[in-house]
C-alpha cells in the first residue's frame, strides 16, 4: 500500500516535517509493509522555507536581517536555480515578539525587504515570498524602506507612524533595486489592504491590537495606500496579508499567487497522488478556514482529481462530515480526541501524533483505499 503523506505544520508543536515523519513512523508501525512518501507542507507562513528545500533541493543562504523589533535577527532563503523562496516570517513573524510587546503599530517589515536585495544581489531573477504568520501592520512599507523608498525612516518605523508621513513617499529608488526581478507574494488568503475584511482588522488582533487599535491603524495603512497608490491597488485579492505587505510588493509590480498551489506544484503533489493507495493530509487546527483555500484542501481536491481516498489527522478538528466530504475529504481525525484532552495533545505531539498514525493505519490498510468514491 502507498500512501503519500502531505501536511502542514501543527502549529505550536511540530514543523511540517516533524509532523510528516510522525505519521509516517505511526503508519508504519501498524502496517510495517506501507510504502510513505512523505511531502511536508506549507501555504507561505513559518516553514516555507524549509518544505521547499526539502522538495527542491537547492542552496541555502545565511544572513542576517532586522526584525520585527528593529534589532538583528538571523534568516535564511533558499536559492533553487534562478528563483529565490524568501519566508518573510523569519524577520517578521510573530513568534519573533514577547507576548508583553506586541504591538503591531511598532512592527515592521523592514527585513523582508532586505532579504529581497539580499537575493537579488545573489543573482535571483524571481523572488518569492511566502507571506503568513506575521507582527507587522505596516503595509509592506518596512520593506519598501529597506529597498529605498523615502522617507525611510517614517516608513521603518511601523504601521502607527504612517498616519502621519511627513513627505509624499517616493518609491523610485525601490522600484529600481527590483527592476528586472520577479516578485510573487505566496500567500492562502485574499483580504484587501483596507476596511472589515481588511489586514487591520482581521490580522491586527491576532497581533496584539485592541478595537481602537484596529480602526488607528486601518486609518493609518488608508493614509499610506492614498500616499503611494490611489489608484486601487489596496483592493486587490491579497494585498492584505501579512499586515499588508502584500500591497507592498504590488507596489513594486508584484504577483499575488497561492502560497498552496506554488508549493503542491513545487513538491510535485499531482504526480505522486496518481501512483497512491491513500493521502493523508493535516494541520494542527481543521476548522472551515481550511476549507477556503488552505492546504487541506488544495490536497484533498489534488486526491479527488486522481479518485484516489484522502483522510485528515489534525490537532483539533472542527469541520463536520458533511462539509469535509464536499471537500473531498473520506474521513477526518482528531488528535484532541484520541488522546482525550487538548493539554494531552499538547504533551508530546509527536508521540500522540504517531499513535494516532497507528490506529487509522489499521482502520485503512488492506484494500480500503485507492478509490475516493468506495471510500464515501
Amino acid at each position: 500500500m502507498r500512501i503519500v503523506i502531505a501536511v502542514d505544520k501543527f502549529a505550536g508543536t511540530l514543523s511540517a516535517v516533524e509532523a510528516a515523519e510522525a505519521v509516517a513512523e505511526g503508519w508504519r508501525w501498524a502496517d510495517p509493509g506501507a510504502r510513505t512518501r512523505l511531502l511536508p507542507l506549507s501555504d507561505g507562513g513559518p516553514g516555507f522555507v524549509e518544505v521547499l528545500h526539502t522538495a527542491l533541493g537547492g542552496t541555502l543562504h545565511e544572513t542576517e536581517a532586522t526584525g520585527p523589533l528593529g534589532g538583528p535577527v538571523p534568516a535564511r532563503y533558499l536559492m533553487s536555480g534562478a528563483t529565490a523562496y524568501i519566508e518573510s516570517a523569519q524577520v517578521c513573524g510573530l513568534h519573533l515578539v514577547p507576548p508583553e510587546r506586541r504591538d503591531p503599530g511598532a512592527t515592521t517589515s523592514r527585513g523582508v525587504g532586505e532579504l529581497i536585495a539580499h537575493a537579488a544581489a545573489a543573482g535571483a531573477r524571481s523572488v518569492v515570498v511566502g507571506l503568513g504568520g506575521s507582527s507587522s501592520n505596516d503595509g509592506g512599507a518596512g520593506m519598501l524602506a529597506a529597498l529605498g523608498a523615502e522617507p525611510a525612516d517614517a516608513l521603518g518605523s511601523g504601521g502607527a507612524a504612517l498616519s502621519a508621513l511627513p513627505a509624499p513617499v517616493d518609491l523610485t529608488a525601490a522600484r529600481t533595486a527590483v527592476r528586472g526581478v520577479s516578485l510573487i507574494a505566496a500567500t492562502d488568503v485574499d483580504n484587501p489592504l483596507l476596511g472589515l475584511q481588511g489586514a487591520s482588522a482581521v490580522f491586527g488582533p491576532q497581533k496584539g491590537a485592541d478595537a481602537d487599535q484596529v480602526q488607528r491603524l486601518d486609518t493609518a495603512l488608508g493614509a499610506f495606500a492614498e500616499a503611494t497608490d490611489p489608484g486601487g491597488l489596496g483592493e486587490e485579492a491579497g494585498a492584505g496579508a501579512a499586515g499588508g505587505l502584500g500591497y507592498g510588493m504590488l507596489l513594486l509590480g508584484g504577483a499575488v499567487e497561492s502560497g498552496v498551489a506554488r508549493v503542491l506544484g513545487a513538491v510535485g503533489l499531482a504526480e505522486d497522488v496518481a501512483s497512491a493507495d491513500l493521502v493523508v493530509t493535516g494541520e494542527g487546527s481543521f476548522d472551515t478556514q481550511s476549507l477556503r483555500g488552505k492546504l487541506p484542501h488544495g490536497v484533498a481536491q489534488a486526491a479527488a482529481d486522481q479518485g484516489v481516498a484522502c483522510v485528515v489527522l489534525a490537532g483539533a478538528v472542527a469541520v463536520g462530515r458533511r462539509e469535509a466530504a464536499a471537500a473531498g475529504i473520506c474521513e477526518t481525525y482528531s488528535l484532541v480526541e484520541a488522546a482525550g484532552s487538548t493539554e494531552a495533545a499538547l504533551n508530546d505531539s509527536a508521540a500522540q501524533l504517531r499513535a494516532l498514525a497507528a490506529n487509522v493505519a489499521r482502520r485503512w490498510s488492506g484494500g480500503r483505499a485507492r478509490s475516493a468514491d468506495a471510500a464515501r
